[in-house]
């Protein structure tokens, strides 16, 4: 396959439900006949939209993760990865978040190449009680993620998961014992076909 597939910049939120018995995440299934991660448990998440760079961001992001998403990239980026987020949360799920000063960049990796469809992904880390709503409706939910569910991490990890949202789970996991933000954000880099793993600060 090609390896020319044009790399889309694209936003995937991690809602984290701190509940009694153990935090659960948000996860939903990808249709069998889709085109990208065919049947994969996922979280929500897409491409970057023209419409994301002139929408207004609701609240100012958290400084660190603003200069996180500017590295590398231009500047305009930061607001509509934002925008991005909330906006895909709210197609594929129904739920709401009204602002963006709690969201936390915790991670990013290129699709590799060789895939039909390749994205330069920045995963937010959110904690659900930000959500304005009921966090259980996903009655406002487009059909791209089907059985959409709060699952533990342990329960997460016996889905069928594509590899970078295993890597993503054990980031997560290492969040809920350290304080936002996070000391740095790993980087999955996979522009070419050897693959460097590094970290934005």
């Amino acid at each position: 396959m090609s390896t020319d597939i044009p790399i889309r910049d694209a936003a995937t939120v991690i809602l984290l439900r701190k509940e009694a018995t153990g935090p659960r995440v948000l996860m939903g299934q990808r249709g069998h006949s889709a085109v990208f991660m065919p049947g994969k448990f996922v979280f929500p998440g897409g491409a970057v939209d023209t419409a994301d760079f002139s929408r207004d961001l609701p609240g100012a992001l958290e400084p660190s993760t603003e200069r996180r998403l500017r590295a590398e990239a231009d500047p305009a980026l930061a607001g509509a990865l934002a925008n991005a987020a909330l906006r895909e949360l709210h197609e594929e799920t129904g739920l709401i978040l009204p602002h963006v000063s709690d969201i936390h960049f915790v991670f990013r990796a290129i699709t590799p190449p060789g895939r039909p469809r390749r994205f330069d992904a920045r995963f937010f880390l959110v904690d659900a009680a930000q959500l304005a709503g009921d966090p259980d409706d996903f009655s406002g939910a487009e059909d791209e993620l089907s059985h959409l569910q709060w699952v533990t991490l342990e329960g997460a990890r016996g889905f069928d998961l594509p590899f970078v949202t295993r890597v993503v789970l054990a980031e997560v996991e290492a969040a809920l014992h350290q304080a936002m933000p996070p000391a740095h954000v790993p980087f999955y880099d996979h522009r070419s076909s050897t693959g460097v793993i590094k970290a934005l600060f």
